[in-house]
């Protein structure tokens, strides 16, 4: 079995919808059990979420884009996350993140450097999206990688769109692929 988890905080919801398209992406692997953490209003997960971590085989880090990186919330666990830290305890598992704002660039990409630092620190092997942008006249929000991320799944969420009108189609198919690849390739380094 093919251990994934999502770790990840909401202020508005946009982001569930993101980390739910993760899971559908990695759930759709045969043999991938997939574990979602969210992190509450005041930065917390639920007791034991250090073990959980350690026993995966994969984790995907998600927060929105807030003032050019992510959440005080996601932060405050990647804090938290030096006791892993310190025993090595997810060193050489896969690692990859997502992450949206109300803007079409809103410094997500710092987010996501912010995500692949964190994984560098735990000695985590780096996941991209493997994915062609969508860029030309033709292409537009329902498409795959129309915000262009390559090191991590990215989606845009304007400021006065509710839940259920963003993040849009395409970049939810982006993500459910991001969780796809992930799955697979620790599947494939599983079988090895």
């Amino acid at each position: 079995m093919t251990k994934i988890a999502i770790v990840y905080f909401s202020g508005y919801g946009h982001t569930v919808k993101q980390a739910e398209a993760v899971q559908r992406g990695a759930a759709a692997v045969d043999g991938t059990e997939v574990t979602v953490l969210r992190i509450d209003q005041d930065g917390n997960l639920l007791d034991g979420w250090a073990d959980t971590l350690a026993a995966q085989d994969a984790i995907i880090y998600g927060s929105p884009t807030y003032m050019g990186g992510p959440a005080w919330q996601f932060k405050k666990f990647a804090d938290a996350s030096s006791k892993l830290w310190m025993k090595q305890g997810l060193k050489d598992t896969f690692a990859a993140g997502f992450t949206n704002s109300a803007s079409v660039n809103g410094d997500k990409y710092a987010t996501i450097q912010y995500f692949f630092t964190l994984s560098q620190q735990h000695g985590q092997l780096w996941i991209g999206t493997g994915l062609m942008p969508s860029n030309k006249k033709e292409h537009g929000p329902e498409d795959i990688n129309w915000t262009a991320g390559s090191a991590g799944a990215l989606a845009i969420s304007p400021s006065d769109a509710s839940v259920d009108e963003a993040p849009r189609s395409g970049d939810l198919k982006t993500a459910e692929l991001l969780g796809q690849r992930v799955a697979q390739l620790a599947k494939w380094r599983q079988a090895r």
